[in-house]
Formats: C-alpha cells, sequence, structure tokens
C-alpha cells in the first residue's frame, strides 16, 4: 500500500465507506434502469448487434411465422462481422426465456459496466486511498456520457468492464509475482481484447508500463512472467482474426478504414478528436486527469497510469477516424481519466481533516456535497433519458415495412442506413450513401463515381426508393432533383417519401 493510503482519509472508517460505496451502487443501478424499455434508436450500432441476436434466437424459435424468421437469419448473417458474437448470444439465449425484447441486452450492458466499478474501486484505493477510490468510482459509474453508453447494445460496456479487471488483475500481479496472478492478468487482458480489439491499446500499455517500471529494460525482456501475460493477452483474438481471416475469410471487409495518415497531418482531425474528449469526459477532468498522472506515486502506480496514457494516444492515431467522428470510441478513456483523477483528493481532504479539530464537521461536508454531485449527475442523466420517448418509432418503421410489402427491392435513404427499418419494419434494403460517407471515401483515397453511374448501380432491378433522411435529401440536390423530375410518388406519409422507380403503364 502506498504511503499515502496510511494517512487518514475521509471515508477511512469501514462502516462509513461501505454505506457509501452501497449508496453509488445502488444510485448508479438506478438511474441506468430508468425508462428501460425505450428504444436504442440513437446507435446504428445498437441494431446491428439487435440483428445478430434476433437472428440467432429466430433461427431456434418455434412460435414465430416463418417469413419472419426467414428476414431475421437473413439479416443476421448480412449484418457485418466485426467482433466475435459474445453479448449478442448471451441476449439472444436470454431471449429464450424473456422472447426478443431489447432491454435485455441493456441489462447486461448496464451490469457489465457497474461490476466494471468494482474493480476499478479496488484499484483506485490501493494505489491511492480510499477517497480517491470513491472519486475514482464516483466519476466513473455518474459521468454523464457513461450513464447513457453504458446502457448501449454493444460490445464496449464488456470490453471495458473486463479492461478494468485486467487492471486489477495487473497491479495485483506487481504486488506478488505468482504464476495464479500472472494466469489471471492474462486471462482478463485476452477477454477484454477479444471482445473488442480496441482494448489491445490498453491492455498492452498498462502491461509494458507497469513492467519497465519493476523490472526496467533489460529485465523485463527475460521477465518470463512478463512474456506470458503478453501471450495470454494475444492468444485468444489472435485465434479468431486467424480463423475469420484465413479460414472463413469474413473479417477482411472490417480490416480497413481505421486509419487514414492524411488526418495526423489534419488539424481538424485534432480538433474534432478534442471534441469528442469534451463531450464524453469534459476538457477540465480531461485536463486535471493528465496532471493527476504525476500525482501518483514513482514506481508501478505511475507506469501503470502511464501506460495507459500512452495507449490512449497511440489508440486514437492509429483508429483516428473513427476516435474523431465516432463518440463511443472514446468508453475506455472514461475508466482511465476516473484513476488518474484519483490521487488529486488525497491533498484536499487531509489538509481539511488536519484543519479542523473536529473531523466530523470536513467529514459531513465531503460526503453532502458528494452526495450532491452524484444526485445532480444523477438527474441530469434522467433529464437525457426522458426527453424524447422513442417508442413510437418502432410503429413508424413497421408501417413504412408495410408499405414496402416487407420488398428487399428498395433502396432507402435513411439517416441509420436503414437499420432501423430492417429491425422494426421487417425490410432490407440497399443504403443510398450519405454525404459524410463521400467525405469518408475522400479521406481513405476513393473516388466517388459519377452520380448517374451511382444511381444505376444501386437501383438496378430496385422497385422503390425511400427517403427519411429529408435533411440529407436536402443536401443532395442532384438526387432530389432527379428523383422528383423522372420519378412518381409511389406513396408519401408523414416522416417518409417513397419514389416508384418502375411506375407501372
Amino acid at each position: 500500500m502506498d504511503q499515502a493510503n496510511r494517512s487518514e482519509s475521509v471515508f477511512q472508517h469501514p462502516l462509513l465507506r461501505r454505506i457509501t460505496l452501497i449508496a453509488i451502487f445502488l444510485l448508479a443501478l438506478g438511474v441506468r434502469l430508468m425508462d428501460l424499455t425505450d428504444l436504442p434508436v440513437d446507435s446504428t450500432r445498437e441494431l446491428y448487434s439487435a440483428k445478430r441476436a434476433r437472428g440467432m434466437y429466430f433461427q431456434v424459435a418455434t412460435d414465430i411465422p416463418e417469413w419472419q424468421r426467414q428476414i431475421a437469419i437473413e439479416q443476421w448473417r448480412e449484418t457485418p462481422v466485426i467482433e466475435p458474437a459474445i453479448l449478442e448470444s448471451l441476449v439472444s439465449f436470454t431471449y429464450r426465456l424473456t422472447g426478443p425484447e431489447l432491454w435485455v441486452a441493456r441489462i447486461y450492458s448496464i451490469l457489465f459496466w457497474v461490476v466494471g466499478g468494482v474493480a476499478l474501486y479496488l484499484l483506485a484505493s490501493r494505489l491511492t486511498t480510499p477517497d480517491g477510490g470513491i472519486l475514482a468510482l464516483a466519476f466513473y459509474l455518474f459521468l454523464p456520457f457513461g450513464i447513457i453508453a453504458s446502457r448501449s447494445f454493444q460490445p464496449d460496456p464488456l470490453m471495458v468492464s473486463l479492461l478494468i479487471w485486467f487492471l486489477w488483475a495487473l497491479e495485483r500481479w506487481s504486488r506478488f509475482h505468482t504464476w495464479k496472478a500472472a494466469f489471471l492478468a492474462g486471462l482478463l487482458g485476452g477477454l477484454s481484447i477479444l471482445v473488442k480489439t480496441t482494448a489491445l491499446f490498453f491492455v498492452v500499455g498498462s502491461l509494458l508500463g507497469i513492467a519497465f517500471s519493476l523490472f526496467g529494460l533489460r529485465r523485463l525482456l527475460r521477465n518470463v512472467q512478463v512474456w506470458v501475460i503478453l501471450v495470454l493477452i494475444c492468444f485468444p483474438s489472435g485465434i479468431y482474426y486467424f480463423y475469420g481471416l484465413f479460414v472463413e475469410g469474413v473479417l477482411w471487409q472490417q480490416m480497413g478504414g481505421r486509419f487514414a495518415a492524411s488526418l495526423l497531418v489534419d488539424p481538424l482531425f485534432y480538433l474534432n478528436w478534442a471534441g469528442k474528449i469534451d463531450q464524453v469526459v469534459g476538457y477540465i477532468a480531461f485536463t486535471l486527469a493528465v496532471l493527476g498522472l504525476f500525482l501518483f506515486s514513482p514506481g508501478r502506480a505511475r507506469g501503470m497510469v502511464a501506460g495507459l496514457w500512452g495507449g490512449y494516444l497511440l489508440y486514437g492515431l492509429i483508429f483516428n477516424y473513427h476516435n474523431a467522428t465516432h463518440d463511443y470510441y472514446q468508453l475506455p478513456l472514461i475508466p482511465v481519466v476516473a484513476l488518474s483523477l484519483s490521487p488529486s483528493i488525497h491533498p484536499l481532504t487531509s489538509k481539511l481533516l488536519e484543519t479542523w479539530k473536529k473531523r466530523s464537521l470536513p467529514r459531513i461536508v465531503v460526503i453532502l456535497l458528494l452526495a450532491f454531485s452524484l444526485l445532480m449527475f444523477g438527474w441530469e442523466a434522467r433529464r437525457v433519458l426522458r426527453r424524447v420517448d422513442y417508442r413510437p418509432q418502432a410503429e413508424f418503421w413497421a408501417s413504412i415495412g408495410e408499405q414496402l410489402n416487407h420488398s428487399s427491392s428498395v433502396v432507402g435513404l435513411t439517416s441509420d442506413y436503414g437499420a432501423s427499418l430492417e429491425y422494426w419494419g421487417w425490410t432490407s434494403i440497399t443504403s443510398w450513401p450519405s454525404s459524410g460517407d463521400a467525405t469518408y471515401q475522400e479521406i481513405f483515397g476513393g473516388t466517388a463515381d459519377p452520380f448517374l453511374d451511382e444511381f444505376t448501380r444501386l437501383t438496378a432491378g430496385k422497385r422503390l426508393f425511400l427517403v427519411t433522411d429529408f435533411d440529407e435529401f436536402d443536401r443532395q440536390v442532384e438526387l432530389k432533383a432527379f428523383l422528383q423530375t423522372n420519378y412518381p410518388i409511389f406513396v408519401e406519409g408523414a416522416g417518409y417519401i417513397i419514389f416508384d422507380l418502375e411506375p407501372q403503364p
């Protein structure tokens, strides 16, 4: 235990600490369970996982119409394969008890995220003080973006949880150097990377940081346990990607589009990256967390956290396009910032306890401030969750699916590449590219086809053209004019318009 842990802290008394922790975890669960059955229409990525889980379930279900079974299985198999379907398999199995309810996945993600908080508290308390552990835990569980994102149906909450448990196990190994501790750390690190490959940067970074601080470069290279941990870290995902790339060949389509060298010299990339950091953790917390690195005791604690920050920097540069455009790619930053903030609370609380003769008073003040902050953060998350009821969207997309007669002979300009229509409308479509897709293609060195060539290619053999994203429709002036000039309206309703690409004589 570091020297700071031996001095008095606000939450040093075991009973007070237990009560505070129980209250934090219960409140964190409670705020996440609000509006549990609302739809995940705010994330295209969530609907990818939803289609995979539904297809897996419908493959074995017996009480559904055959046409829905066929569509669900087809959508599952056509959904891009990225990570192994660990969460989707767990959810589809649970569907046998609950039916295909999306709140099942939400509960799993919530539990994964909150359980990760246990490891974060244990780790931060070990590296700093009980006060630091509670500060890290409170930040991790009540950051408004984290509350919303930890409810999502995608692998990230599970990956983040396993990453934190790996850090806990790694710190434990750094103290005991037993083979059991080494195997546990390697197993947890390997699982986090298997769930989502982006964990690799944080897992390897923290391992190298703590190992280098313990052994130095020469002894590190000769340490058998370090090499065993590294092998275990890479083994599960190595098997998965070898099989997916060279046996089934289904992962090649996902290997591109992550790194663009041109972005490294583009100032806009760094501004967008900074914008995502602000959106997820906030500039103030990020800045204090970077400074907090230097408050850790020299040695393994500082080495681990420095390795995490080095891994994050490399991660942001290699996955540069996604880090600048996808907010959920910043989720691993949340525990890194939370852990880095943990040593900053001790100088303040220790000074308060030294200054006041009646030490109960500063304890009461700190507890009240903590309670107020958590309630305000929880209320803000509640406001966001209650602001819009997305449930009517299911009926909206179902009605469009009926208008389209669940035909796959449809091209669509929608805000989520047709994911909502496919899931709730039981209709698979060919997605018309957005203006953002053209920018993406340009960044990665591609060139867009001339409009008529693109239109002819995508609409070949198609019967209808659906438009629901009217802001994007207005931006694509050429497409809008071409459709309105050459094709009659098949049907039009509130929030959608369908053009007939093959009008009847």
